[in-house]
């Protein structure tokens, strides 16, 4: 074995051995050796003899480490579904608010976005899209489903995050699985001395890449060049723009430096009998934007108690209160205010436009709007189960575990009145609104357990889970103050409004998995479940989702056991079918509204059908193939996982198309089973150990994944619309042979240098007039079906959201007492429809512009991407065309952290078990065509108006106890 490492044990006297082997060392004599080398278990030696021969085992303890697998647990080795099982330690470093944040690009096939926005919640895809309604996974912590966001966990809290991402996998979650599954471990007391632990940290965070826009003398020459292009008279007071000069920076007002701060508290002990863990955290985040936080507050309590050989009970239970404060935090409109407009007027007053609109403009101050209105949820949660295990006879074991999820939170915006020059508010305004959730869960397991005398063992497990959940709002606004500082619904005078609602809904399914393993060498499972659920009408409530998977450990048969090149190598397959029940409720029946009709001089009440209902709607259904290889080769110096994957969705919820005649509204339309959509895709993930040295070590971690999404029907030709972004935009179509999501629009093919080459193209806008027509400068789109004339009918596919595939790479060294890991991550192939660009390169109307439109067209010759300024667009340049699409691909160095460990043996006495400090950076750069702010802009691949990802620098420390 090259590369083993033998050190002379209590000193630093070292070697490595060579190709063959072998080692030569000088030593005290009757001196210990230690022998160590990755992938196998360390060894003490004697020196007794001049040579001395070595053998050593191969550590399968990864390979043993316990991974939950919903309703149960099996070893890593013993898998036969595709499940990811994300390393917590490699997160550490990541002053993140919550755990989603972290694990971005830690597994294959899973897709986070998030938000650099304070308490945003991030969101997953796993394996692709797989419906046009909700695609969120199942989140299982501790047993049981969360509701709420994974705000309500603290990071810190974490023992194990798995990904559960196949059909065999997920399909003991029936209804809930279709979009994968992720299962989440909080800590528990452990068997030793009593722990206390002690984290904290404090983050800055900066904006990145902010979009430069005109200063006030650039944007006085557009307006005027505008103006006189549209048939308008310039602004008197932009005679002179050179005057003018830089003017007001919006944008440098707007965003600042934001800080975060962490504490967490945690207390861990546990004994023969019992154990506890306890942690208090609070959180505490400023965002980039003035006048937006986010606090949070987050006790957790688990225990667990063995009260003889027979009889076990615990409880997990986390409380969680948190608080999120914005202003009218509108980006757009920072990014759009006119630099010739101050911030505030000489009397301290925040200022308004001044003058006429054409010159003005109408952006409402959003330094003021930032500062005075006042928008703030807070949130009281609670999710906690008590569970009862018992031993009943020798191999069987009874488990009942029953929880609840109450989910309370509070909505409050306030708008004073205001008189900010031409911009006015004469009412103050207030709105308020609570909500309540309850979710109760009881869930009973019966779990069988033997190994047999011919290397053989079963593991099977029957079970039902009762879920119910209650959903109540009530709301209120109103308008006119007579005292502003009572703001209060009583206390408003005008328009008062009031609303209300409710809903419910419930499931109840039974299941059973069974897991068979001869000799550590073929392996099955199989799982069924049978789900009931109020949301489908009679005859379609019941689902049955069934599920098989086969393993097969090669390295086991005798004509690989002698292999030097593989040292574990075991095969997957898996076959299986799970449900979507999230469509929302009462889509089975009909639903109406209530309203007043005049009947001669007399309001009457009636009751009025406003969607028609479908008593057939039923489960949206997934059936998954996958085909896997896990292998550890080259004396455990490689880890390899390999995944190949077929995911049809069928029976997928589709907008009804409803006749007019029929009395029903033709907005508001029933869901029916009809839709299919295919996700087809390979994940890798691989880990080297290259160097595993005592003072030096060094692993590497690559994730990929490839993921192909077609929708291959949605009964009807006519393609559905999506990614709405208002003024009569839809981006995205949902259409046969496409991916989901997909672009539509016009194809930009130029800008038209002269009047003979607008003469001679297919007619866009017709006459003569450059005012009203279309003229040189304009935007040159695609006669597409060659017909002369540019219409609705030139419309194609411009661009796909969904990335062709992801990728991360992380490296870890240990150096001495220094940890350091440097984590790249990317997504390649998607494209991005960059709407703020509608706003900040129109040249059409009174705002400010980014700097891009400097390179506008000015003449024949000057330009041919960015059209001339007209005030009124009479081209429609802005429509909605491949101008705006944009290559999302990036590669981003996500993080890197560096953490050193006090060598606490040099302390003995002192008053700490251990101390580590470390310091972290995270977006340190992003390598991107993107000319946004950032190219994570969510799964529909639209970016308008998003709160940025930040780059943040971090101190920490953890001190135990």
């Amino acid at each position: 074995m090259a590369g083993a490492t033998v050190v002379e044990k209590g000193t630093a006297n070292g070697v490595i051995t060579d190709f063959d082997g072998e080692f030569e060392i000088n030593v005290r004599e009757g001196a210990t050796l230690e022998v160590s080398y990755v992938g196998y278990a360390p060894i003490t030696v004697q020196s007794n003899e001049a040579y001395i021969t070595v053998q050593m085992k191969p550590d399968v303890s990864a390979l043993n480490e316990v991974v939950i697998i919903g309703y149960g647990e099996s070893k890593q080795r013993d898998l036969t579904g595709s499940v990811a099982a994300v390393d917590l330690d490699d997160i550490n470093g990541q002053p993140s608010s919550n755990i989603g944040d972290a694990i971005q690009g830690r597994a294959a096939g899973v897709t986070v976005t998030t938000s650099g926005q304070p308490g945003n919640n991030p969101t997953f895809r796993i394996r692709g899209t797989g419906t046009i309604g909700n695609n969120d996974p199942l989140i299982v912590v501790d047993g049981m489903p969360l509701n709420g966001g994974l705000n309500q966990l603290n990071m810190k809290d974490v023992e194990s995050f798995q990904v559960l991402k196949d059909a065999s996998a997920t399909a003991i979650y029936g209804a809930r699985g279709s979009n994968g599954v992720i299962i989440i471990s909080t800590k528990r007391g452990k068997k030793g001395k009593g722990s206390l632990d002690l984290d904290i940290f404090t983050s800055f965070q900066q904006a990145t890449n902010v979009i430069d826009v005109l200063n006030a003398q650039q944007f006085a020459t557009l307006s005027n060049e505008m103006l006189v292009n549209g048939g308008f008279t310039p602004n008197p007071a932009f005679s002179s723009p050179s005057l003018l000069g830089e003017g007001t920076d919006w944008l440098d007002a707007f965003f600042t430096t934001g800080r975060q701060s962490n504490v967490t508290l945690s207390y861990a002990q546990g004994s023969e009998k019992s154990n506890i863990f306890t942690s208090l955290n609070v959180f505490d985040q400023e965002g980039i934007i003035i006048n937006s936080e986010y606090r949070r507050y987050i006790l957790q309590f688990n225990s667990d108690t063995q009260i003889n050989e027979y009889i076990k009970f615990g409880n997990s239970l986390k409380l969680n209160y948190d608080i999120k404060n914005n202003g009218d935090n509108n980006i757009q409109n920072a990014i759009l205010s006119l630099p010739t407009q101050p911030i505030y007027r000489g009397n301290g007053n925040f200022s308004g436009p001044i003058g006429q609109p054409i010159y003005a403009g109408d952006i409402e101050n959003p330094i003021g709007k930032s500062n005075t209105v006042e928008n703030s949820i807070k949130g009281y949660n609670l999710q906690g189960n008590v569970y009862a295990e018992i031993g009943l006879l020798k191999h069987f074991k009874f488990k009942t575990l029953l929880g609840v999820e109450a989910n309370f939170w509070d909505t409050r915006t306030w708008s004073p009145s205001y008189s900010w020059d031409s911009d006015i508010a004469p009412n103050a305004f207030l709105a308020e609104a609570s909500n309540k959730s309850l979710t109760l869960v009881w869930d009973n397991t019966f779990t069988f357990n033997k190994e047999f005398d011919n290397g053989s063992s079963i593991t099977a497990v029957i079970g039902t889970d009762a879920q119910e959940n209650q959903y109540k709002f009530i709301s209120g606004s109103v308008q006119g103050f007579p005292s502003e500082s009572t703001q209060t619904l009583n206390n408003g005078l005008l328009q008062p409004t009031i609303n209300g609602s409710g809903s419910e809904w419930s499931i109840f399914s039974y299941f059973a998995r069974g897991q068979f393993d001869y000799k550590n060498k073929y392996y099955l499972t199989a799982t069924i479940r049978r789900d009931g659920s109020s949301r489908f009408g009679d005859g379609n409530k019941y689902g049955t989702f069934p599920s098989a998977s086969l393993a097969w450990r090669v390295s086991e048969e005798t004509f690989l056991q002698e292999s030097k090149l593989v040292d574990d190598l075991k095969l997957r397959v898996g076959y299986g079918v799970t449900g979507n029940q999230n469509i929302g409720n009462y889509s089975f029946a009909s639903a109406y509204n209530t309203n007043l009709y005049n009947f001669n001089g007399v309001f009457v009440t009636a009751a009025v059908p406003t969607v028609l209902p479908n008593s057939n709607v039923k489960w949206e259904s997934q059936k998954q193939f996958n085909l896997g290889l896990d292998a550890t080769l080259f004396n455990h110096f490689l880890e390899v996982t390999i995944d190949g994957y077929i995911k049809n969705t069928e029976d997928m919820l589709v907008p009804q198309t409803v006749p007019a005649t029929s009395g029903y509204s033709d907005i508001y339309v029933p869901f029916i089973n009809a839709g299919k959509i295919r996700n087809q895709g390979v994940e890798l993930a691989v880990t080297s150990y290259n160097i595993n040295k005592d003072n030096f070590k060094w692993s590497t971690d690559l994730v990929f994944a490839y993921n192909k999404n077609e929708v291959i029907d949605i009964n009807s030709d006519v393609p559905l619309t999506t990614g709405s972004i208002g003024l009569n935009y839809t981006l995205g179509r949902i259409q046969s042979g496409q991916p989901i999501n997909v672009f539509y629009g016009f194809v930009h093919d130029g800008i038209f240098q002269t009047q003979e080459q607008v003469n001679n193209h297919a007619v866009q806008v017709p006459g003569n007039d450059p005012a009203t027509s279309t003229s040189p400068g304009d935007i040159r789109f695609r006669d597409l079906n060659s017909d002369g004339v540019i219409n609705d009918d030139d419309r194609t596919f411009i661009g796909n959201p969904n990335p062709k595939f992801t990728y991360a790479l992380n490296n870890s060294f240990k150096i001495g007492n220094f940890d350091v890991s440097v984590f790249f991550q990317g997504v390649y192939g998607n494209d991005i429809f960059n709407a703020n660009r509608l706003y900040t390169e129109n040249m059409s109307v009174t705002t400010n512009q980014s700097t891009a439109v400097l390179n506008r067209w000015s003449g024949p010759g000057t330009s041919n991407s960015i059209p001339r300024a007209v005030f009124g667009d009479p081209n429609n340049n802005n429509r909605q065309s491949t101008r705006y699409i944009e290559d999302g691909s990036y590669l981003r160095l996500k993080n890197v952290n560096i953490a050193y460990n006090l060598p606490m043996e040099k302390f003995k006495n002192g008053f700490f078990d251990s101390v580590k400090v470390y310091v972290s950076g995270q977006n340190l750069f992003t390598i991107t065509e993107y000319s946004g702010f950032d190219p994570e802009v969510g799964p529909n691949g639209i970016d308008n108006n998003i709160y940025p990802i930040t780059r943040t620098f971090t101190l920490g420390a953890t001190l135990g106890f």
